[in-house]
């Protein structure tokens, strides 16, 4: 008796369609030389082709609106100034409580209502 099978459906084989591909480096020698002379040919008629355009604004395009992206916003760099600050705290915090104990600890509960006092001060 088979357990498989009576659980789920037992595993098929694999099966792949292989296609083998050709390379023709003749053919693609040829290509590309044509593709050099009919670009030769439209810088010498004084215009250059469509692609080589093409690709020069895409790539103007795309630097510029990198540079409009990278710019840092105020929020963005209050933020991390937030966050520095708190691992900065948090890694003080531990080299404190590491080398004090729990003396570091009582402070810190000393040193909460001291800061909300003087930070809502301010509001009220």
């Amino acid at each position: 008796m088979k357990f498989p099978q009576l659980f789920g459906k037992s595993p098929g084989y694999k099966r792949f369609s292989y296609e083998p591909r050709f390379y023709d480096q003749k053919a693609e020698e040829r290509r590309e030389r044509e593709d050099r002379i009919r670009q030769q040919l439209a810088r010498e008629a004084g215009k250059e082709s469509i692609e080589t355009t093409d690709y020069r604004t895409r790539m103007s395009g795309a630097f510029q609106s990198a540079r409009r992206r990278s710019q840092v916003s105020p929020q963005t760099l209050q933020s991390s100034l937030i966050r520095l600050g708190v691992f900065l705290f948090l890694t003080l915090f531990l080299m404190a409580f590491m080398t004090w104990g729990k003396v570091t600890l009582y402070s810190l509960l000393l040193f909460i209502p001291a800061y909300a006092y003087f930070r809502f001060k301010k509001y009220s």
